[in-house]
């Protein structure tokens, strides 16, 4: 058995595996301008009305599980000094 062999196949095939893949890379990115130029972009105001949701909606969640966590934390700390822990 000859070294090509043992590495996948003689030199022609590497080759033309190698042309393949740039061909294959060459129409992906084809495509990819393709679909992009069909995508449809959201407008300037569309992007800062919901960030501005995103924003207050996190912030909304975060006094809320703040208030949480402390409530847990104080009902956590009066039954262990009950127990007298």
């Amino acid at each position: 058995m000859s070294s090509d062999e043992s590495q996948g196949g003689t030199g022609s095939e590497l080759t033309k595996k190698v042309t393949g893949t740039v061909a294959n890379t060459r129409e992906f990115l084809h495509d990819v301008r393709v679909e992009m130029k069909q995508v449809t972009w959201p407008s300037r105001e569309d992007v800062v009305s919901t960030t501005w949701v995103v924003i207050a909606t996190v912030a909304f969640f975060g006094v809320f599980l703040w208030l949480v966590d402390l409530g847990v934390q104080r009902s956590v700390q009066y039954i262990l000094k009950k127990f007298g822990v």
